[in-house]
């Protein structure tokens, strides 16, 4: 922390405990993830009454954003599933079963919640699972728009991503 710096740091919190899902495929390699140019800042940001994004004040994310949310991803996804899962570049020396690709359109704390919106690519160079593309939109209610409720916000809509990938991976 640089001299002087009172900025407190927020990471994105880990998955709580998740009933895991039998997939078809054994790996997955999670690509870096996409972010909007106001997420991928280490501010926190919130939407104002005027619906201007703004920095909370002396608050900022514990890591880059992206990073955060790729690694977040690739967590839940392990958690919620009978796969290994891992950001990139993949770690192992045999290829993963399945990519999964995600853009994120809008990733905003607003006074109605949270909001998580994009599309995510599954690809399988296997063939293990059918190559997709899919539209997702997830809204989490928040108390506040503090900054730990919007780190647990984030937290909860990427776990809720990763299972919509574990559907897609299912069926």
């Amino acid at each position: 922390m640089a001299c002087g710096d009172k900025k407190a740091r927020f990471e994105i919190p880990s998955p709580g405990a998740i009933t895991q899902a039998r997939l078809r495929v054994s790996s997955i390699e999670v690509r870096d993830v996409s972010l909007p140019a106001y997420a991928s800042a280490s501010e926190i940001v919130v939407e104002d009454g005027a619906g201007a994004l703004r920095p909370v004040s002396k608050a900022i994310w514990a890591d880059d954003p992206a990073r955060a949310v790729t690694g977040a991803l690739a967590r839940s996804l392990e958690a919620g599933s009978t796969a290994k899962a891992a950001a990139e570049p993949w770690p192992l020396t045999s290829e993963p079963q399945a990519r999964v690709q995600v853009r994120i359109d809008q990733m905003a704390a607003r006074a109605s919640g949270f909001y998580l919106e994009g599309q995510f690519a599954i690809s399988s160079d296997s063939g293990a699972v059918s190559d997709s593309l899919n539209r997702f939109a997830i809204s989490i209610p928040m108390a506040d728009l503090a900054p730990a409720s919007v780190a647990t916000a984030t937290g909860q809509a990427v776990d809720q991503l990763a299972a919509k990938i574990i559907a897609r991976l299912r069926g």
